[in-house]
């Protein structure tokens, strides 16, 4: 169903913010996106018609309406007062610098009512950071999607530290129905949930391949063919909790003491940038040359593949 009086801005024309204003004209909202820089928002707009009808074509839109309905809700803007006007929620996605962010949210509480919900797509950046220099801090949230947010669903919602519960429930209440899974945050931390895990997974990819135990390839094998062939469908508590017989109560008393020997034995945190990583960026680039075909190449294979296990997903949903 469209909404076209439901008015959303994007801030932000770049990758996340062409992504994001797929999502909400999916969900029948009326997106208008803003850029500072003139031309730049008209531009993504035209690029997210196309991928649109390339969607539609391969027959993998999201939403009931069509291409052509999803992009009459579509407009841009190269003026902020009038990008915000009549905008129930302002999604912000432009550069991951903290005084960017700031000096952004400033000028956009200038210009609209204090009701107006003000997200930021921050990847690593805290609320109470992003946020520090707004003044009403009570409709103020993060919704950090996962790249790229058109194809993966998950939304982290994170609190800054006096943002209201309607605010949290408004937002997933929103995200919910352009097609997100939204999940909620109790409280801020660095990094919030899905960097805090994926940084782990990294950490540990990243020793076991510098300690000359497995090959890069092989490393990405454990997860593309092991852990994520169940993580796709199932998380690691649910996981656990079906390995063994009486479930994860169980589990922890057969192999507790085994994960906790294991993770004593984690090396420290490795330096990503430091003459070590030549000879693991190496090994990359002989299996993906990092020349921008090779790249662009895979990226939209893995664009491709994400759409499928989506459709999967949603054909096998409970």
């Amino acid at each position: 169903m469209s909404c076209p009086d439901k008015k959303i801005t994007v801030i932000g024309s770049g990758l996340i913010g062409r992504s994001w204003s797929m999502v909400f004209v999916n969900g029948g909202y009326s997106v208008r996106i803003y850029d500072n820089q003139p031309g730049q928002a008209a531009n993504a707009v035209k690029e997210i018609r196309k991928q649109l009808e390339e969607l539609e074509r391969a027959q993998m839109m999201r939403g009931e309406l069509t291409a052509k309905q999803q992009c009459a809700l579509l407009s841009s803007c190269d003026d902020l007062a009038q990008a915000l006007e009549g905008a129930f929620f302002v999604q912000e996605c432009v550069f991951e610098q903290l005084e960017v962010k700031q000096t952004v949210f400033q000028d956009i509480e200038r210009l609209v009512g204090k009701d107006i919900i003000l997200s930021s797509s921050s990847s690593c950046l805290i609320p109470s950071s992003v946020f520090s220099k707004v003044q009403r801090k009570s409709r103020c949230l993060i919704s950090h999607p996962v790249n790229p947010p058109y194809y993966v669903k998950l939304v982290e919602l994170v609190p800054h530290p006096e943002t209201a519960s309607t605010v949290m429930d408004t937002t997933h209440a929103l995200m919910t129905k352009v097609g997100q899974v939204p999940i909620r945050l109790r409280k801020e931390i660095d990094g919030f949930a899905l960097n805090r895990v994926q940084s782990a997974i990294i950490a540990e990819s990243w020793r076991l391949v510098q300690d000359g135990i497995i090959s890069v390839k092989d490393i990405d094998l454990v997860m593309s063919e092991g852990l994520g062939m169940r993580y796709a469908f199932i998380g690691p508590m649910e996981t656990i909790h079906l390995n063994a017989p009486e479930g994860l109560e169980d589990y922890m008393k057969r192999y507790g003491e085994g994960i906790k020997r294991v993770l004593t034995s984690f090396g420290p945190v490795p330096d990503f940038c430091g003459e070590g990583s030549k000879t693991i960026a190496n090994e990359m680039c002989e299996l993906i040359p990092n020349d921008r075909q090779h790249l662009s190449a895979r990226m939209e294979r893995r664009d491709q593949l994400l759409m499928a296990l989506a459709k999967l997903k949603k054909e096998h949903k409970e």
